[in-house]
Order: C-alpha cells, then sequence, then structure tokens
C-alpha cells in the first residue's frame, strides 16, 4: 500500500486560473454519489469497524458530513469581505463528538447529500468575480480565492474516498 501523506502536512499551490472553477464545482457536486458508492451494502459491523489506528469508515464518511459547517462558515467569511478565514478545529473534536458509529449510514449519507447539495447551490449563484474573492487560509498561511477552496474541499474529500478504499482492502472488501 502507498504512503500517504498525513492531511495536515499538505501543501497546496493555487496557481491556476479561476475559470477553472465549474469542473472544480463538479467533482464537489459528484462526492455524495461517490461516497454512498464506496459504502452501500457494507454491513454496519464493518463500516463501524475501527483500524488500529484512525477512524472507521462511517466515521470518515461521518467526518465528511461534519466538516461541511466550515465549509459553509468560509463561504460566508468570503462572501462578508473578511481578511481571514475561519480556523479549523484541527483536534476534530466536533467529528469525535458526533459519535458517527452511533447513527445509520443512510442518515450520514443523506445528510452529507443534503448538506454539499445545498453548499454547491450557493457556489452555482456565484458569478466569475465571486470565484475569484479572497482571504487568508489561517493554517496554511497563504491567499485563497473561492476556487481554491473548492479545490481544498474536492482534495480532502478525495482523501477521505481514499482512506474509505484503504479500509475496505484492509477489511477484506474490494
Amino acid at each position: 500500500m502507498a504512503k500517504r501523506i498525513p492531511w495536515i502536512e499538505r501543501t497546496f499551490d493555487f496557481d491556476f486560473p479561476v475559470e477553472r472553477y465549474p469542473e472544480i464545482v463538479e467533482r464537489m457536486r459528484g462526492t455524495p454519489a461517490r461516497v454512498e458508492d464506496r459504502v452501500r451494502g457494507l454491513p454496519p459491523a464493518l463500516l463501524t469497524r475501527r483500524p488500529e489506528k484512525g477512524w472507521s469508515i462511517q466515521e470518515n464518511v461521518g467526518h465528511l458530513l461534519t466538516v461541511e459547517r466550515l465549509w459553509y462558515k468560509r463561504l460566508d467569511d468570503f462572501e462578508a469581505g473578511a481578511e481571514t478565514l475561519r480556523a479549523a478545529d484541527m483536534s476534530n473534536r466536533p467529528t469525535l463528538e458526533a459519535d458517527h458509529n452511533a447513527s445509520t449510514i443512510e442518515s450520514i449519507t443523506a445528510a452529507f447529500r443534503e448538506s454539499r447539495l445545498g453548499f454547491v447551490a450557493r457556489l452555482d449563484a456565484l458569478d466569475d468575480d465571486g470565484f475569484a474573492t479572497t482571504a487568508l487560509h489561517p493554517r496554511l498561511q497563504q491567499p485563497m480565492r473561492v476556487v481554491d477552496m473548492c479545490f481544498f474541499i474536492a482534495e480532502h474529500d478525495d482523501y477521505h474516498l481514499a482512506r474509505i478504499t484503504e479500509l475496505r482492502r484492509m477489511f477484506g472488501v474490494e
């Protein structure tokens, strides 16, 4: 299995044109379907099984739902003209407190789908200039445009989808 770069150690170059936003937003729009595909048919015991280190499959999905609140708030920050975006809770306390393993995967994926499609609807209402709005990302300490935040979100989604695939393989499900 390939060694993965931990999320917190990742760096980003936001040097692409703002006009890439339609394709990036489309990646975000497709995440709920990709999540649902990765968990479909898996029994609760497998979904909630924790590896030696890290979250279960269901907790990874739940984390995507939990962090949606941050994405909404950061979009609020951009729209309000904030100089710096609000910081994430890097302890992941909200995800841990949500106790996603106590829920059903159906309720988590349905809530994620609803939240993400609502977020994408807000993005769809922006014009080209809206995607170019800039604020400082607090952890990365670099300017981030709305289009860059969308790329960041899509990469975060894919990071957790790759982890779900990794866990499926670890637990003997291809």
